[in-house]
């Protein structure tokens, strides 16, 4: 009998962390990965988007140089959206990462400093979080890295999902490791899963607690699209018009 309400007394405790965990991780953020003007406004008029990430190679495929421009951009974007900006630190060195990272936060609230996983970008994150400075740490391909980022009170941690599989490595795998981690230890660190690819990758995401996924605008429009929705409108609308046409 002792042993029976100990089970039940474990398991009660077991789905009790669950539901904690559940309420740490909130709704699940969908960031669009461009610097895209006219497509993080199609995001945005949908109504479902959370924030958005740029980079620096983003930033050259729509033609954006120098740094006036590039600063002008991004607070361009921060005037389209209502959630977190994600803004990326040129220089690779501790001192250069600091300046640049303290610039970008100045630009606007919803700037979020992104900041490269190496021993300089962790010792920068360590700083920008002793400053009240949110941060994202990028390029993120292992468990280690994951929580260095988040020993260092990193805001995002961003493994690169695509990335990996382009190389045959499990990258929801890795995801779905760094959210027992985080778990486990109860890292405020959110995992904000980047390269996106397609629609499965965010759904399966989502079935694994990724806080955030990052994607393109197909990404995310592509969740819409099912051919039974399609005939079942057409019909529906066929029918409509036998009996009012």
């Amino acid at each position: 009998m002792v042993f029976l309400i100990s089970c039940k007394t474990r398991k009660i405790d077991n789905i009790e962390q669950a539901n904690n965990n559940l309420l740490k991780k909130g709704i699940m953020k969908f960031f669009i990965d461009t610097a895209n003007l006219e497509q993080i406004k199609e995001a945005q008029a949908l109504g479902v988007l959370d924030g958005v990430t740029t980079n620096p190679s983003l930033m050259a495929k729509e033609g954006i140089s120098g740094k006036h421009k590039i600063l002008n951009h991004y607070s361009a974007i921060c005037n389209l959206v209502d959630g977190d900006v994600s803004a990326e630190v040129i220089a690779t060195d501790l001192e250069g990462m600091i300046r640049e990272g303290e610039e970008l936060a100045a630009l606007h609230p919803q700037i979020v400093v992104k900041l490269p996983m190496i021993a300089d970008g962790v010792k920068a994150c360590k700083y920008f979080t002793g400053k009240g400075i949110r941060t994202n740490v990028t390029l993120v391909f292992s468990l280690g890295q994951a929580l260095l980022a988040a020993k260092a009170g990193a805001t995002y941690v961003s493994p690169f999902l695509g990335r990996l599989d382009d190389i045959s490595t499990d990258g929801l795998h890795l995801i779905s490791e760094i959210r027992i981690i985080y778990d486990n230890y109860g890292f405020e660190t959110e995992i904000l899963a980047a390269s996106i690819r397609n629609t499965m990758h965010v759904i399966n995401c989502a079935k694994i607690g990724a806080n955030v996924m990052t994607g393109p605008l197909s990404s995310i429009t592509g969740l819409l699209k099912h051919p039974l929705t399609d005939s079942g409108l057409a019909q529906f609308l066929a029918d409509y018009s036998k009996g009012n046409g």
